[in-house]
């Protein structure tokens, strides 16, 4: 059956650093258009990165673009995102998506 799981969240001081991971299984990830899509609370659904089958074309939200990364590695079935400079506007719960077909359970960012 088709998982997800992401790894990585903790508790960081502004101004430090995260590297988000997503393991997956049981769908044809290197077919898939990968995405981190986070949630603060209180708040609704953001669309932070995303990256295309190949790992040629990234997009980034405008408030994180130039501070975080996105990769993803077909021969693993996984996808990363590394986080710098964080912001407490950056906390939230993490979650990794194929196109937004599978989701997984995401991880918790917290700032402070």
């Amino acid at each position: 059956h088709v998982q997800l799981v992401e790894s990585g969240g903790a508790l960081v001081q502004p101004g430090g650093s995260l590297t988000l991971s997503c393991s997956t299984s049981g769908f044809n990830f290197s077919a898939y258009y990968m995405t981190w899509i986070r949630q603060a609370p209180g708040k609704g659904l953001e669309g932070v990165c995303g990256i295309n089958n190949a790992g040629t074309k990234t997009y980034f939200l405008d408030s994180v673009k130039g501070r975080f990364a996105i990769s993803r590695d077909n021969a693993k079935n996984t996808a990363s995102l590394q986080m710098n400079s964080l912001e407490s506007e950056d906390a939230a719960r993490y979650f990794c998506t194929a196109s937004s077909d599978y989701w997984g359970q995401g991880t918790q960012v917290t700032v402070s």
